[in-house]
């Protein structure tokens, strides 16, 4: 090797090379994924908010403790909730920065300490302090409003009651109230009152509306007038059942164990709802309880006092639950009932609403309903009433009969005016039960049972006269109430325990769900004042839902009781609301397919296909319906029409259990709708065949001179432009099998000039083969041929090398030899001098 330094010099380059190449392949196996950039301020620098954006958890202890309250602001930089809650967080700390240390923690920040120890399943997440209690997380909508309020809230949990008129105002608001009494006197901070505290703050962590209100009294007189007499005592204010005391003998006395005792017994009359708008069960748990009554109101959370139209709506729930007057009265449920200082209770009305069959002429009207009630105050006074009516006891059928008989007719009074009469008359057979009284009621256009059109007094001996009816010009058929609302407020008045469709109350901000609501019936963008307000009873089980028609002069504590009562009464009046996109302008000229919707349905005599649009083989049929609509436009007896059921809501009787399907309503027998057969396939000539089978055309009787009515000959027209357009298709169908043929003949072509191809194409290969082989023979020879090569080169290197050995010895034999003959001639040349001397 040291001969050849060459081929040294290019092992070490080749090892360097190899060295650099393995390097360079594990580092980019490494490092796939390029770093992250550093995080930047989420807030900006003049919002009175400490940006901790690199995730410093350890720093947030050291602020809170500076400050009483605190609210910390976990975000992720890249979340739009967070984006969007930003600004409302800034909004609400300019406004609280004096009372409040506002905090924000980038918590997505993977270097940081809050990624590290919190797991967070969403973002943003609001904590909040109030000194060393907490965390309080925040559940509700990030609007500042809304985070404001309940800031506030945290800030004092506690209601000061100084007198016995703010007590009283505070028990009066229908929402659940606790007080605790607790004298400062003593000290100044007596025991219990920081358990109290906490206690606020837990119901705060349950409910972030604060529908629990807690309160402190420290003077006894006041606490006495809640018969409140011992120090740290915890008293729960109910409407309806008796007021309770906390029992600290029994339970531990924390402030878990308060708000647990005040939530497991608390009243609520009204429950606010708030579903998140992506996929929460909160809305489906609540209706599955039962029939609820849905009120979406205008909401400020920051208004100066109580809202009148909420304090409206509380007052009818609150008279609705009110079951009783005596606060002993034995209820069912083991409590006790009271309502305060209010009027007593009416005799309660057992009352069945009895449908007339046919329609009576009366001005103004569209249906009648007979209301049947027995009054029970001439009951037993021992025994809870029972509702019998005649037609359940034995000879009783006669009597009902009679009354339905006097029920609703009309009486003149007046050349101009009618009225309808009530008829009251004394049970020949349960004398003891009370009397019965029929009285007729008006089913208005909207589906809103308006009041009875007048209250008799008479006894029990007879019939009697009716009094004169209101006057002519007054229209039945407005949204109109008696003048005196006493009567219709006692039967009101604890109707939740004279029902067994009982509703729940719930309230919902409409300028956050005002889409519901419009997908429940309401209309409007929810942008007015009257518009945000709307009113629904929905019934899941009988998944039916009623909409509540506010008009005329009626305040809203009038309609919403008579909404009330119409749904209560065991036959109600109220109509199913259908709902269904808007009927936009038709265009002048006739569509091929009419799009029905739920308003247009009742008025079109149509031969109707359902559809969904998630149903795909409704798409597969749809060019079947354009063909037949084809065939049938610009015909006056037969329309062709489509409905979307997923987006429009039908009367029960023309529902359909499947799609598609297909149903044939005829002209004049409407009521006689024909389904299209479900075993026979959807197609254009047995389509044909059932609509020419059960169309009104086909079913005309003949005309006295035996000649064919108008339809009929329309029939035969028809008749003739389907076989027209038969012929059409037959010689469609003979150009299409020509067509085929010359495709037949080019495919035959083709097939041949691919079978030479192919042919050419083998050729071609094998060639290629025997080039391959010549190829590689030749590189076989170029093989041997640079090897014999290269033996030839080392041989010559050989011979160089020898070559240059030998010029090398020759040159030393050649000193060699010079340096011999120059000691021979000195040797000669001493011989001859000394040969001279001798």
């Amino acid at each position: 090797m040291a001969r050849r330094p060459v081929l040294v010099c290019g092992a070490i380059l080749l090892s360097v090379l190899l060295l650099l190449a393995v390097t360079f392949t594990c580092s980019r196996a490494k490092n796939v994924v390029a770093s992250a950039r550093p995080p930047v301020r989420f807030f900006s620098a003049e919002a009175p908010v400490v940006d901790l954006y690199l995730g410093q958890l350890e720093q947030v202890e050291r602020l809170r403790g500076a400050a009483e309250v605190s609210v910390i602001f976990f975000y992720a930089p890249w979340c739009a909730h967070s984006i969007a809650a930003r600004h409302e967080v800034q909004e609400v700390a300019r406004r609280l920065v004096k009372q409040v240390q506002f905090v924000a923690v980038n918590c997505w920040w993977s270097q940081g300490k809050c990624r590290k120890q919190k797991s967070f399943y969403q973002y943003p997440v609001i904590h909040l302090f109030y000194k060393r209690f907490g965390p309080i997380e925040y559940k509700g909508p990030f609007m500042a409003s809304y985070v404001e309020r309940f800031i506030l809230r945290v800030i004092t949990p506690l209601t000061y009651l100084p007198s016995r008129a703010t007590l009283q105002d505070f028990l009066s608001f229908h929402e659940p109230g606790v007080v605790g009494y607790f004298q400062f006197s003593s000290s100044p901070q007596p025991p219990g009152y920081i358990t109290y505290l906490s206690s606020a703050l837990q119901a705060l962590k349950r409910d972030f509306r604060g529908a629990v209100r807690f309160g402190v009294v420290t003077s006894r007189q006041v606490a006495e007038s809640i018969s409140v007499r011992d120090d740290q005592t915890v008293y729960l204010h109910r409407h309806f059942n008796s007021s309770l005391i906390f029992p600290s003998w029994e339970r531990n006395f924390t402030s878990e164990g308060i708000c647990s005792w005040v939530f497991e017994h608390r009243e609520t009359v009204l429950q606010w709802l708030a579903p998140t708008g992506a996929k929460s069960r909160l809305l489906e748990q609540e209706l599955t309880k039962g029939p609820a009554l849905l009120l979406f109101l205008p909401h400020n959370p920051l208004g100066p006092g109580p809202d009148l139209l909420l304090t409206q709506i509380a007052d009818v729930a609150v008279r609705y639950h009110s079951c009783s007057d005596s606060p002993h009265h034995h209820h069912p449920s083991d409590h006790y009932y009271y309502s305060g200082p209010s009027q007593p209770l009416s005799p309660p009305l057992c009352c069945l609403s009895v449908v007339l069959p046919k329609p009576h002429p009366l001005p103004g009207s569209t249906s009648r309903v007979c209301e049947l009630c027995l009054n029970q105050s001439q009951s037993n006074p021992g025994r809870s009433p029972r509702c019998t009516f005649p037609s359940q006891t034995t000879g009783g059928a006669a009597v009902l009969q009679s009354y339905l008989r006097r029920c609703c007719l009309p009486v003149a009074v007046t050349a101009t005016a009618t009225t309808v009469a009530c008829s009251n008359i004394l049970s020949s057979y349960s004398p003891s039960s009370g009397r019965y009284s029929a009285c007729c009621r008006t089913l208005g256009q909207l589906g809103v049972s308006l009041p009875p059109q007048q209250g008799l007094g008479l006894d029990n001996e007879g019939l009697g006269t009716p009094p004169p009816s209101p006057s002519s010009s007054q229209d039945s058929s407005q949204y109109s109430f008696p003048s005196s609302q006493d009567q219709e407020a006692g039967v009101f008045k604890g109707l939740r325990c004279r029902t067994n469709k009982t509703l729940r109350f719930y309230i919902l901000d409409s300028a956050l769900h005002w889409p519901l609501a419009v997908r429940l019936g309401a209309l409007g963008n929810g942008t007015g004042d009257g518009a945000r307000s709307f009113a629904t009873i929905v019934n899941l089980k009988d998944e039916v839902h009623y909409v509540l028609d506010h008009r005329g002069t009626a305040t809203v504590t009038e309609s919403l009781e008579w909404f009330i009562r119409n749904f209560s009464t065991p036959h109600s009046p109220l109509q199913r609301r259908l709902v269904g996109r808007r009927e936009e302008e038709r265009p002048q000229k006739r569509p091929l397919i009419s799009e029905l919707t739920t308003s247009s349905f009742l008025s079109t005599d149509v031969v109707l296909f359902y559809y969904s649009q998630w149903c795909g083989y409704c798409s597969v049929l749809n060019h079947v319906i354009i063909q037949l609509a084809r065939m049938f436009h610009g015909n006056s007896t037969v329309t062709i029409a489509r409905v979307n059921v997923a987006r429009n809501d039908l009367p029960w009787e023309f529902m359909v259990d499947h799609f598609p399907s297909v149903l044939l309503f005829p002209r004049h027998r409407k009521h006689l709708s024909v389904k299209f057969p479900e075993d026979t396939p959807i197609t254009l000539p047995t389509l044909l065949l059932f609509i020419l089978k059960h169309s009104d055309s086909a079913h005309q009787p003949m005309k006295a001179d035996g000649s064919d009515p108008n339809p009929h000959v329309l029939l035969k027209a028809e008749f003739r432009a389907l076989q027209g357009e038969v012929q059409t298709l037959h010689r469609a169908r003979q150009r299409l099998s020509n067509q085929l043929a010359q495709l037949w003949r080019d495919n035959r072509r083709l097939s041949f000039n691919a079978a030479a191809l192919e042919t050419h194409n083998a050729l071609l290969q094998s060639q290629n083969g025997e080039l391959q082989r010549e190829r590689l023979s030749l590189v076989e020879q170029h093989k041997e041929k640079s090897r014999q090569l290269g033996e030839a080169v080392r041989r010559l290197q050989e011979l160089a090398d020898a070559s240059e050995n030998l010029l090398t010895e020759n040159t030393l034999l050649r000193v060699l030899l010079g340096a011999l003959r120059k000691g021979d001639g000195e040797g000669r040349r001493e011989g001859r001098r000394e040969r001279g001397k001798g």
